[in-house]
């Protein structure tokens, strides 16, 4: 498979999802370079015929299309715009996707950067946790031009279903605040939920199954609460990122003279967990807050 004869595609960043990720374009007959800041986390991908670069700026001499799934803005700054830098040091008409949850304002600036250098970019974060990654079902909210986005389609396919243009380059990032918003509070709900069905002496599976297929449906609740339920509060998802969503979905709104209270709520409990040691912790670990009373 190929998207308008580019067939090298970069990866950088193979945590919990971006491994998987990275895995849905090898089977789709890319040939996949990846770095990541720790070589052993990737070794799996090697062996599977991945090919390893020292650094952004020898992925970028080889790849046609990069997408970078890392951490924190302040690692997509220093990937995009650091001496070693993918847009120092990718050619002409590369495609960049960034995939990491990061701030409007830093994608519009690598959106600038790269037009100003005849590529394209995308900021492309995405829904869906180590699940969705695995089942190549995430949601993918994008930001920037149509054009990029239509060419960049086939390829964003074998990673998601829900795909969607919210428009011009910082838009996606601005949807992916709309959904951490969304989850915050309802996160502090199933939890509630779930502990108090135990308290009640309810089997909680048993409450589960009524009330996920009635009104109070929602991801999170068929399945995070089943995880909670097991005591499994490995990382689909880490504490410490979604933190750092929420905080950045707080001083967007605080921009916009907008009051978020259920947001504010879910970070300080979120905040109090970590404060307790479970920062790597899955985000269904808030369970533990109300199980500790």
């Amino acid at each position: 498979m190929e998207m308008n004869g580019k067939t090298k595609v970069g990866f950088i960043g193979t945590g919990v999802m971006g491994k998987s990720m990275a895995r849905h374009l090898m089977k789709a007959e890319y040939q996949v370079y990846v770095y990541t800041r720790t070589k052993e986390k990737a070794m799996d991908l090697l062996e599977e015929g991945a090919i390893w670069r020292e650094n952004p700026a020898d992925l970028a001499s080889e790849a046609d299309i990069i997408i970078t799934m890392v951490g924190y803005p302040r690692d997509v700054e220093e990937v995009y715009l650091g001496e070693y830098g993918l847009l120092n040091h990718a050619k002409p008409g590369t495609y960049f996707i960034d995939m990491t949850t990061s701030t409007p304002t830093l994608a519009k600036k690598i959106y600038e950067e790269a037009k100003k250098r005849n590529m394209y970019s995308l900021d492309a974060p995405v829904s869906g946790g180590d699940v969705g990654a695995r089942q190549g079902t995430l949601t993918i909210m994008v930001g920037g031009d149509e054009e990029a986005f239509n060419d960049c389609l086939p390829l964003l396919h074998l990673l998601g279903k829900n795909v969607i243009l919210q428009g011009e380059a910082g838009a996606g990032q601005h949807t992916k605040m709309c959904n951490q918003i969304a989850i915050a509070s309802n996160m502090v709900g199933v939890s509630e939920a779930i502990v108090y069905a135990e308290k009640a002496g309810l089997k909680p599976e048993s409450v589960l199954q009524s009330i996920s297929a009635g009104a109070a449906g929602s991801w999170s609740l068929s399945n995070l609460a089943p995880r909670m339920i097991e005591g499994d509060f490995e990382p689909g998802f880490y504490i410490k990122h979604f933190i750092k969503d929420m905080g950045i979905a707080l001083e967007e709104a605080e921009a916009m003279n907008m009051d978020t209270p259920g947001l504010a709520l879910a970070k300080r409990l979120y905040d109090s967990l970590a404060e307790k040691g479970e920062e790597n912790s899955g985000t269904q670990a808030l369970y533990k807050l109300w199980k500790a009373n």
